[in-house]
């Protein structure tokens, strides 16, 4: 007989431990799944979404653009960073060239280091748009780029992460989405005392008929920006968001009736397929020669 001997002084082995930050990378497609992998295979071309769009060259976007936001040539005219003139010339000059950005700094319109940071500005509040949850599937072109031109690129990564940082934030501020996209009213209720100057400028422009975008466009600021003073007020109880109108139910029509349902009809009445003018005809003379 073989006996097995055990070493009870030699501990079990240990057993495999899952590696939770890969597993949530793994669990994590990104903010967009097709953007992830364009990224990793270094494409050029644009990524256009329901929302907006977004430009990429080597894997890294270097614009972005939506609906939703005031573009670049707003933010910098509103500013008096540039003159409208200046801009419509370096569009002109050179927008076919796709360096609209490059000729504005040679030729002296604005600084570089002004134009990148309001060129990041725009891009960053494009990206949160373009990169919102769709129903509709985005497609991308490859080898077509932007009339700006390279400004700085950002990776894929950073627009990401600054998308999601910017969800959490509006999610904090207020969990209801609906003044974002939605007409905006005044509650009625007075102002709370610690509106800013900045959200009275919002208030003002608060008609029932503006959106958040609207106000943004109005007033030439990103639209992110214009969306956090609008959940904050939104929060505190200043705005609404104008609620959809319910659809009035539709009227009901009444079956036709039915022969079981219909009222017996008096003895000796013939149903109405029978109502023949030569069947009454003879009834006549039947009830006449009955008289006689």
């Amino acid at each position: 007989m073989t006996t097995l001997h055990t070493d009870l002084t030699t501990p079990p082995p240990r057993l495999p431990v899952r590696d939770k930050a890969a597993g949530r990378q793994r669990a994590w497609g990104g903010v967009s799944p097709m953007l992830g992998r364009l990224a990793t295979e270094r494409a050029t071309g644009v990524l256009v979404r329901e929302r907006g769009s977004l430009y990429l060259a080597d894997g890294q976007v270097v614009h972005a653009e939506s609906p939703a936001v005031p573009g670049l040539d707003v933010l910098l005219t509103a500013r008096g960073t540039l003159d409208a003139e200046g801009w419509r010339d370096a569009v002109g000059a050179a927008g076919k060239l796709h360096r609209v950005g490059r000729f504005l700094v040679e030729s002296g319109r604005i600084g570089a280091g002004a134009l990148e940071v309001c060129h990041l500005g725009t891009l960053y509040d494009a990206a949160y748009f373009a990169l919102a949850p769709s129903g509709t599937p985005g497609h991308f072109k490859y080898g077509d780029t932007h009339w700006l031109g390279p400004v700085r690129p950002v990776p894929v990564a950073a627009v990401e992460h600054e998308t999601l940082r910017r969800r959490a934030l509006l999610h904090r501020i207020w969990p209801d989405p609906a003044p974002d996209s939605a007409p905006l009213l005044l509650s009625g209720s007075p102002a709370a005392p610690t509106v800013t100057a900045r959200q009275h400028a919002v208030l003002a422009l608060v008609d029932g008929v503006r959106t958040a975008a609207d106000i943004a466009l109005a007033l030439a600021r990103p639209a992110f920006h214009t969306l956090v003073d609008v959940r904050r007020l939104a929060a505190a109880g200043v705005i609404a968001p104008e609620a959809t109108p319910t659809p009035a139910p539709a009227p009901v029509v009444p079956p036709p009736p039915s022969e079981s349902s219909a009222p017996p009809a008096p003895p000796g009445t013939l149903p109405p397929s029978f109502a023949d003018p030569n069947i009454t005809l003879l009834k006549r003379l039947r009830d006449a020669l009955e008289a006689l």
